[in-house]
């Protein structure tokens, strides 16, 4: 990722249009009488044949042009682009826009070619454009120039783009930035959103997609722009034939669509289904950025009314608020005896405006509620304007009280008499819907922002005891596998392979031919319990579905004989299936067992996905799945589970006791972390896994597994804890101390570790004094991306933190800023150095090429220490109290080598 030249394309003072024309109609002269309107800057235009259009002669030769432009737009013939690229990048320019169709294959690689020696940002090819409306640059070929506003308006498709802003610039929206991107050769999604997250006059930033790319990049840019303001997107093709043809249930189930969902999810976003849902979306959230709850309270004149609305949020899986017996007592004393008594909120028909104002305030001291939807429907007796008055005087005198103000949405039916009442509730900030529906449904998208945004912020619980995999056994049972050239682990193997991440399993026998059926079965019935016989062969994905599946066998007989009838009928039906014999296990029976699966399986885009849902031999005729990106932490696991019908069923129901919510939870971050420690794991399938309240059990296992050397496993999308940066260290007076990367559990080691931090040494870490140690500061502390930033603790033999150093880096990835703190009482004693150097030996490992840092002058301790690791230091412009020490790795290293030769 890189955001490198991007302020040429975005914040340009010159521009030349190459392949301009003066023929009317032309993609050349729609352009360069767009760019002619509105940008104030230095415009050339070149065309080899010349011309003029608006006083602007054409030049004949892009050498014609004076000085090199900030921002190119190409559109001339395919063949002729990589020259003009290289011509440019020569002359000085850093940024173009290639409106050009039709650059495929090696021209498009030709292209890249000739921009990477000068890092010449390319938009497109194919696309239509970019409006810059702040810098008055329309240089696309729309028939309307953007208007402008607090919008960014990221699109694949360039025709959307024209009716977009044009249905727009009719509604009084505008944008600050109108980009489309075409087939993204160079800029993406991922550069984009990396630039305009700190862009200041974007509000929010909206996207139409396609298809994506470089699926990492786009996970951290987009995290780190979710953090800072809403981003919007709209995913076409949802339904889309995306799920690849697969052997395993979780490939089969694992759609396309579906794993957009889970990053889009995963990543902060709120995603909508229809265009005007982009814009309706960050209008909402302009006037309502967040929400403390879900628990909605509907107040409404008109029970049809309030009935839809409800119905509406059942729909959506909404969340009704229970009105409290207070605030029912409360509502009795200044509501008609016929009121509901109940939500919603019925205020009857004849309704006042103070009636309104009353029952507001009564639901805002209800701290049983979240939000509150307003509806007014229109009578001959109340007029519906003053009622909304009512509405936003309410809201504002519970803003003056410094009570916690709860959202308000309204819903005012009708047309004309409507009107003036909406645009009441405009000016105030409060959103307004025409139907109920349309209300409920806004709602439920402060709610899914809400929830994607607590994702980002979120302190997962810590992990129980006795957690630790034995990754070595893992490998082992991979690698025998490989070495004899499979590539699906045997049942045995694949619940070794689980047994190794401390995954409960029934203990399997594998006997190679009848007798060995015999003994196996013999032993289990002795113990009192019946049997089970599974066909063994790994021509055989689904054991069920070809009668490889014999259960609740009670004698060594009828084990034999099914065994032996087993491969006699199997042999029959799939001669060319290679039978290696039977697995024998005990049968599990549980009154109140639940089956599930729980998998893992590729995905072309955002790589390895672990899938949850309801298992057994009808896994892929239910569809009660869901999917997410690993690695995952207790919290995660416990909302993807969430996302299942047969998540409700687990929470118990009737005579049915809750199953062990955190057992089925464990067993989800076990095996995102095989699958996150193990690339040669490609497909894996626990099915069924029995659930009760007991506790977890894997009946049957099936993993493909690759050569990662020969065939490397797609990346996941978001870069996994680096457990291989562990290390075990012995320092004077403090014993083993554990230097580990940071982890978003560590919040609550975070906060024990600045109670033992002075005011002056926070001071000197932070430049002032930390004033607050809330959630979201402590989040951004402990909540890194390992592919932007590191952050490592040393951690105590009893688990108290007892420093961290840390880095971010920059967009480029080849420059980053450190920053080390270490607990007062523990100064002195070698931990700040053992810090660093970690820190500095992932900088090189990672292929750095610089860190840096800034220290107060007064901290002669850091400066000491970054003097003996060799860091130059300076003194910082302007700033006569900071010096900035400089530590270039390539050189350092280089240095390092001569001495040592």
């Amino acid at each position: 990722m890189t955001i490198r030249n991007l302020d040429h394309m975005f914040q340009p003072r010159s521009v030349v249009l190459i392949g301009a024309s003066s023929k009317t109609g032309s993609v050349g002269n729609w352009l360069a009488r767009n760019l002619v309107q509105g940008f104030d800057g230095k415009i050339d235009f070149v065309n080899p044949k010349g011309g003029m259009m608006a006083g602007h002669a054409f030049h004949k030769r892009l050498s014609g042009v004076a000085s090199p432009a900030d921002l190119a737009v190409i559109v001339t013939p395919p063949e002729t682009v990589p020259g003009i690229i290289t011509e440019l990048g020569q002359a000085g320019t850093r940024a173009a826009v290639v409106i050009t169709a039709g650059i495929k294959d090696d021209l498009r690689q030709a292209m890249l070619d000739a921009s990477k020696p000068h890092c010449l940002r390319l938009l497109g090819p194919n696309c239509i454009g970019l409006m810059l409306p702040h810098h008055g640059l329309n240089a696309s070929f729309s028939h309307i120039a953007a208007p402008k506003g607090d919008l960014a308006f990221l699109s694949q498709s360039g025709a959307l783009i024209t009716g977009i802003v044009d249905w727009a610039a009719a509604r009084g929206i505008g944008f600050s930035q109108v980009v489309s991107l075409g087939d993204m050769a160079d800029v993406d999604f991922g550069d984009l959103l990396y630039y305009l997250a700190d862009d200041p006059k974007s509000r929010a930033i909206l996207i139409y997609m396609e298809a994506l790319t470089h699926a990492r990049k786009f996970m951290s840019a987009a995290r780190r722009a979710a953090r800072s303001k809403p981003v919007i997107v709209i995913k076409s093709g949802r339904h889309a034939a995306g799920a690849r043809a697969a052997s395993s249930h979780t490939g089969a189930l694992a759609g396309l669509d579906a794993a957009y969902d889970a990053a889009f999810r995963r990543a902060g976003l709120l995603r909508v289904e229809e265009l005007s849902e982009l814009f309706g979306a960050a209008e909402m959230l302009s006037k309502i950025p967040q929400i403390s709850g879900e628990r909605l309270a509907v107040i409404t004149n008109g029970g049809g009314a309030g009935v839809m609305a409800v119905d509406r949020l059942a729909d959506l899986a909404g969340t009704l608020a229970e009105i409290s017996p207070e605030t029912i007592a409360q509502l009795d004393a200044v509501l008609p005896p016929t009121w509901s008594r109940d939500n919603p909120i019925d205020i009857i028909g004849d309704a006042p405006p103070e009636r309104y104002a009353a029952a507001l305030e009564a639901v805002f001291a209800d701290s049983a509620t979240d939000a509150v939807l307003v509806i007014n429907c229109p009578t001959a007796i109340t007029s519906s304007t003053e009622a909304a008055r009512s509405v936003v005087a309410a809201r504002d005198a519970a803003a003056r009280s410094h009570r916690r103000i709860k959202p308000v949405l309204t819903n005012w039916l009708g047309e004309t008499s409507a009107q003036d009442a909406r645009q009441m509730f405009s000016a105030a900030g409060i959103p307004s819907f025409e139907t109920p529906g349309e209300a409920i449904h806004g709602y439920m998208q402060l709610v899914a922002y809400a929830r994607a945004q607590e994702q980002l912020m979120r302190a997962p619980p810590s992990q129980s005891a006795g957690h630790a995999p034995n990754r070595d056994a893992a490998r082992h049972v991979i690698r025998t596998a490989l070495d004899a050239g499979r590539t699906m682990l045997s049942e045995a193997e694949s619940k070794a392979l689980l047994l190794a991440y401390r995954i409960p399993t029934v203990a399997t026998h594998v006997a190679r031919n009848l007798e060995g059926v015999r003994s196996a079965a013999a032993a289990i019935i002795s113990q009192g319990q019946r049997v089970v016989v599974k066909i063994l062969s790994d021509d055989i994905s689904h054991k069920s579905d070809v009668g490889g599946v014999a259960l609740d066998i009670d004698t060594v007989e009828d084990a034999v004989a099914t065994a032996h009838q087993m491969r006699e009928r199997i042999s029959r039906r799939h001669p060319k299936a290679r039978i290696e014999g039977f697995t024998i296990q005990a049968m599990i029976a549980r009154r109140n067992a639940h089956e599930l699966i729980i998998g893992m399986s590729e995905d072309h885009t955002f790589g390895p996905l672990v899938m949850f849902g309801a298992g057994g031999t009808a896994v892929e005729v239910e569809r009660d799945t869901a999917l997410a990106l690993p690695p995952l932490d207790l919290k995660l696991a416990r909302e993807l589970m969430s996302q299942t019908r047969v998540s409700r069923l687990l929470a118990g129901y009737r005579d049915r006791p809750p199953a062990a919510m955190d057992a089925i939870a464990e067993t989800l971050v076990k095996v995102s972390q095989l699958v996150s420690n193990h690339a040669e794991i490609r497909e894996l399938d626990i099915n069924p896994l029995i659930a009760d309240e007991t506790g977890v059990i894997a009946l049957d296992a099936r993993v493909v597994i690759a050569n990662e050397a020969a065939n490397p496993r797609r990346p996941m999308a978001l870069r996994p804890y680096p457990v291989e940066w562990e290390r075990l260290i012995g320092l004077p007076t403090l014993g083993g101390v554990l230097i580990r990367p940071i982890r978003p559990e560590d919040e609550h080691l975070y906060s024990a570790f600045f109670d033992r931090v002075d005011a002056n040494d926070t001071r000197l870490r932070f430049f002032s004094q930390v004033q607050t140690r809330s959630h979201a500061f402590l989040a951004r502390l402990t909540q890194v991306d390992y592919a932007r930033e590191i952050a490592f603790v040393a951690v105590s033999e009893v688990n108290e933190l007892l420093g961290v150093a840390r880095f971010a880096t920059d967009p480029d990835y080849e420059r980053a800023e450190y920053a080390v703190l270490v607990r007062s009482d523990l100064k002195g004693r070698g931990l700040g150095r053992a810090l660093m150097l970690h820190l500095l030996a992932y900088a090189r490992a990672e292929g750095l090429k610089e860190v840096s840092g800034f220290v107060l002058a007064e901290n002669t301790g850091m400066l000491k220490l970054a003097e003996e690791l060799g860091f130059a230091s300076g003194w910082v412009d302007g700033d006569p109290a900071m010096r900035r020490v400089v530590l270039p790795l390539v050189a350092a290293d280089a240095k390092a080598a001569g001495s040592e030769t």
